[in-house]
């Protein structure tokens, strides 16, 4: 790699870590992890992020375990303001159930999705929004720019509201779950020196049905070049039923400016039911994203507005000075 391109790399790197509330030159994804960031893909961008998976649960003291296959993805879309993004959300699995509590074990083939949402998410709050000033780089001094920055700890926050649409007699959810339920959530992050980012999500969902859950989900990730990320994360869901604490580890590689590769691990620390899982994702934008102008009245429109419109104005104009050249 020629020292152009390294510069080119590290100016992209630099800008997903300063400037997360607009636009970025590099793709924002949520992935990898299931968390949702606090910031938007920008205006007038569009992206998908798929990861198939293969699952497979071993319930210890009911005696079953289901093994298959599935796909979680993501649709976002920038719209009308840097803060907004829309964004449709599903988990779609296909899975054998065996139930071993007999002499002969029972199969059932089974598949829906997991969970399909629609929704809206907005960033109220961007501690980075103005921080070009003080973020500049102290060209006195290495250790003042890695040293940690108090500022850091403040996050920005957004909040999300969507509905969730069940089928009827999934497998997947609680009995008596279907139709239209409402969503909600809100996301902070904090933007660490280093590379270190911390993503927080605190998610009420299917609001209104006999079993609403309540999840919790932290994500620490780390850069470590331009082109490589790492993460752990951890998953919190409770509800009467189902109650688990997911874990999971993996990381990222920025193939282009617009496309993403990532792999994960799930796992718990309980039999009931334990769970493992492997996800490979990948993630696209298409990007038709088109820089506001900013008028600072210096543009050649506004030059000609200030320009006199015939000779009798020009010569107006002229006889309002004096010999010293003051009005």
């Amino acid at each position: 790699m020629n020292l152009t391109k390294k510069a080119l790399v590290f100016t992209l790197f630099l800008v997903t870590q300063f400037t997360f509330a607009q636009y970025t030159e590099v793709i924002n994804s949520n992935r990898p992890g299931v968390s949702k960031s606090a910031f938007s893909v920008g205006t007038n961008v569009l992206q998908f992020e798929v990861g198939p998976y293969i699952i497979k649960e071993e319930h210890t003291p009911l005696n079953y375990d289901v093994s298959g296959f599935g796909a979680d993805f993501t649709a976002r879309y920038g719209l009308f303001f840097e803060q907004l993004e829309l964004n449709i959300e599903g988990i779609y699995q296909n899975d054998t159930y065996t139930d071993n509590r007999s002499t002969i074990s029972f199969e059932e083939s089974r598949s829906n999705f997991k969970q399909f949402a629609i929704g809206a998410k907005y960033l109220v709050f961007d501690p980075y929004k103005n921080s070009e000033e003080k973020d500049k780089p102290n060209l006195y001094s290495y250790h003042a720019n890695r040293g940690f920055k108090w500022s850091s700890m403040i996050p920005a926050v957004a909040v999300y509201a969507g509905v969730n649409i069940d089928s009827k007699d999934n497998p997947y959810t609680a009995p008596g779950i279907e139709g239209i339920s409402p969503k909600v959530m809100i996301a902070t992050q904090n933007n660490f020196s280093g590379g270190w980012v911390l993503v927080t999500n605190l998610v009420k969902d299917r609001i209104g049905t006999d079993f609403s859950d309540f999840q919790y989900i932290i994500t620490l990730t780390h850069s470590f070049s331009p082109q490589w990320v790492i993460f752990g994360e951890t998953q919190g869901i409770q509800s009467d039923f189902y109650a688990d604490n997911l874990f999971r580890f993996g990381g990222g590689y920025l193939w282009s400016k617009d496309f993403q590769l990532d792999t994960a691990v799930t796992f718990n620390s309980k039999d009931t039911p334990s769970v493992f899982g492997v996800n490979f994702g990948m993630s696209y934008r298409f990007d038709f994203h088109v820089d506001k102008e900013i008028d600072n009245g210096t543009s050649r429109a506004d030059a000609d507005k200030r320009k006199p419109k015939n000779k009798k104005d020009k010569k107006k104009r002229t006889d309002d000075f004096d010999d010293n050249g003051n009005l």
